[in-house]
This record gives C-alpha cells, sequence and structure tokens, in this order.
C-alpha cells in the first residue's frame, strides 16, 4: 500500500485542492451547494478551522484554511467533509471493486492535494487563484459572476474592485484596406483587445 507523506504543521494557513471522482461533465458540487455548504459548517463547528477564501466548481474547490494553534488535522476535516456530503446524496455513481471492498462511495477522489502558505505573497497568490478559477475553467467571463466563492467577501473588505478579474482576449482582425490599419502597423492585421 502506498504511504502518502503530508507536512502537519498546527496553526497553519493550507490551500487544498479536492477534486470529485467524476470529473468531466459533472455538476454534482454546485447542485447539491447547500448540502456542502450545511456539512462546512458542521465540521467547522465540531473542529473549529477558518475558511480565508474558496471556490466551489461544478467538479472540484479549492479552499485556504487555518487551523487553530496547535491542530494539525486537516486530513480528519477533509474525510468528514467528503463522508457527510455523500451521506446526504443518493448512491448510484460508478464505484470500483477496490472502492465496494472499502465499502467506499464514489463521489470523491480518495486524495486531495495541499500546500502549506509559507507568506503574505503566498497567501494573495492563492486568494488570486482560487477567485479566478471560474474564469480559467471558461463557466463565468468574469469572476463577479460565479456565486459560489468569497469573492465578495473581498470585494466588501476592500481587496478587490467588483470589476476584479475580467477575461481579456486578444484577437487579431485582418483589415481590409491597409489604409485603415492604425498609425504605426505595418501589416494589414489589427490587434484589438475584448474585454468579455
Amino acid at each position: 500500500m502506498t504511504h502518502y507523506r503530508r507536512i502537519y504543521t498546527p496553526g497553519a494557513t493550507w490551500f487544498f485542492t479536492v477534486n470529485s471522482a467524476k470529473r468531466r461533465n459533472n455538476r454534482l458540487l454546485v447542485e447539491n451547494i447547500d448540502v456542502l455548504r450545511t456539512v462546512f459548517y458542521d465540521v467547522k463547528n465540531k473542529h473549529p478551522f477558518r475558511i480565508e477564501a474558496a471556490v466551489i466548481m461544478p467538479d472540484h474547490l479549492h479552499c485556504l484554511w487555518t487551523l487553530p494553534p496547535g491542530d494539525a488535522n486537516y486530513s480528519m476535516r477533509w474525510g468528514q467533509i467528503k463522508g457527510r456530503f455523500s451521506s446526504h446524496i443518493d448512491t448510484g455513481e460508478s464505484i470500483s471493486k477496490s472502492r465496494k471492498k472499502r465499502r467506499e462511495r464514489g463521489l470523491w477522489q480518495r486524495r486531495f492535494w495541499t500546500h502549506l502558505i509559507t507568506d503574505q505573497d503566498d497567501f494573495n497568490r492563492h486568494v488570486d487563484y482560487i477567485h479566478w478559477n471560474p474564469v480559467k475553467h471558461g463557466w463565468v467571463c468574469q469572476v463577479a459572476d460565479w456565486p459560489h466563492s468569497s469573492f465578495f467577501k473581498f470585494v466588501k473588505m476592500g481587496v478587490y474592485p467588483m470589476t476584479w478579474g475580467i477575461r481579456v482576449s486578444l484577437i487579431l482582425m485582418r483589415v481590409s484596406n491597409p489604409n485603415d490599419a492604425p498609425p504605426g502597423i505595418g501589416t494589414s492585421y489589427v490587434a484589438h483587445l475584448i474585454a468579455f
């Protein structure tokens, strides 16, 4: 059996990526967002931690958590979140033989990805990554259009303007008449930045 090595630093702040077992055409998490919120709330009440930032995507989620001083057990918390969420979802998903043998559901990937936040710049980069994720994956064209994240909390705190995180695309357009090209453009192509 493979043994994964994890760092456990009491009271630290962690970035997590947690994936559903089925990644394609799966909207499980956003279709059951109220269940997921309730489960997070229940686990936080029994085993406190602070959610610094979060985004819930259709098939995965990203979170920044800070654990209490003297406590490093994020694995137990994720186990409880996954287990409690799964217990509220109807059965019927595809389950592998190894999962059946262990009496596991097939909703979540067994593992999750962690990163220990090292300083304020690291924290800021991960907060930005979390909030940009719905745009990155093409679900929306601007961060403010995705309802399942902590982005609005950060807007209220003055960290971001509401217009932060708009996808900008560079489009090359052929100009039919080279004389219509802007001054200084030596070709018959013009670049346009378009904000969606």
